[in-house]
């Protein structure tokens, strides 16, 4: 197939391209700059310039492909209903220039939006807790429901650390506050869980779904149900050298500032289903051996 991927020169977005044209398939990367657009040629793949921001801008790319990843996001926290809202006019407009095609659409969320605690989500939950997150739900149904439109659309969530070499996202700035606070912190008594996925058996997993997942399917990105938060802030502890920590939740803002809102989230996540479904295997280190060898 010819792939669209928004998201093309982000840290997941390169994997999964990298994982695609080693399966066969080609690609039709997005950039919204220069510097992007020079990294996609770099690496042998076809350039569209483009930018979530500007919905209209996105039809050319999936009517000119046989199938759309959706990994652009635009990153600006101090807005969280905005970019949710930019990313929802931005999936849309995709999908209507999709309908009828039954050509295939992978969209992303996050497991984070089916935190349950004390138990473990699965494929079929939805959130029963009302937080911050749970505004993506609503991208996220936008894509399941396209199955009714002639698309065949799928949803993988992520764990909220996908980890390996190179990694920028949450357990990298877990360690920068660890070092800024000169404590690895964890809530409580730490017995919140994270699921993780190592880049490469996602990037895997997106391959797999654009390929074969059936319309309106939820698939959850995870290779580890729930690793502890204390588990985390003691290798955190490890190789940074600062002592760990107890943070109580009241003061959990002060300590790990807007990321107290994710950390204090207990979210074990099952990916059963979806290995059986797609014969997703992930074979790559855990979360805390990857963290031993790369993170610090």
């Amino acid at each position: 197939m010819r792939v669209f991927v928004t998201g093309a020169t982000g840290w997941i977005g390169t994997a999964v391209l990298k994982e695609l044209r080693g399966a066969g398939h080609s690609v039709l990367g997005m950039a919204h700059s220069d510097a992007g657009a020079d990294k996609l040629k770099a690496q042998g793949v076809e350039v569209y310039r483009g930018d979530i921001r500007d919905p209209k801008c996105l039809v050319e790319g999936v009517r000119a492909t046989d199938a759309t990843i959706h990994l652009a996001f635009h990153m600006d926290f101090s807005d969280f209903p905005k970019i949710n809202q930019i990313d929802r006019d931005a999936i849309s407009a995709m999908l209507d220039a999709m309908a009828g095609t039954n050509k295939a659409f992978v969209g992303t969320n996050g497991t984070l939006v089916v935190s349950k605690p004390g138990k473990v989500a699965f494929e079929t939950d939805e959130s029963s807790e009302n937080t911050p997150l749970t505004v993506r739900l609503q991208a996220e149904r936008l894509v399941v429901d396209a199955a009714k439109r002639g698309v065949r659309g799928s949803v993988i969530r992520l764990a909220p650390t996908v980890h390996g070499a190179g990694d920028k996202g949450f357990i990298a700035m877990l360690i920068n506050i660890a070092r800024e606070k000169k404590a690895a912190g964890y809530i409580d008594e730490g017995n919140h869980h994270w699921p993780a996925v190592h880049r490469d058996d996602a990037a895997r997993l997106y391959r797999l779904a654009v390929e074969s997942a059936p319309p309106g399917t939820v698939l959850h990105g995870t290779a580890e149900e729930g690793i502890s938060m204390r588990a985390i802030a003691e290798m955190i502890s490890k190789g940074t050298g600062v002592p760990t920590k107890s943070v109580p939740a009241a003061e959990a803002g002060a300590h790990f500032g807007w990321m107290s809102m994710v950390v204090g989230l207990d979210n074990r996540v099952s990916s059963k289903a979806t290995r059986e479904l797609l014969g997703w295997k992930p074979e790559q280190p855990g979360l805390l051996d990857d963290m031993r060898a790369h993170y610090f």
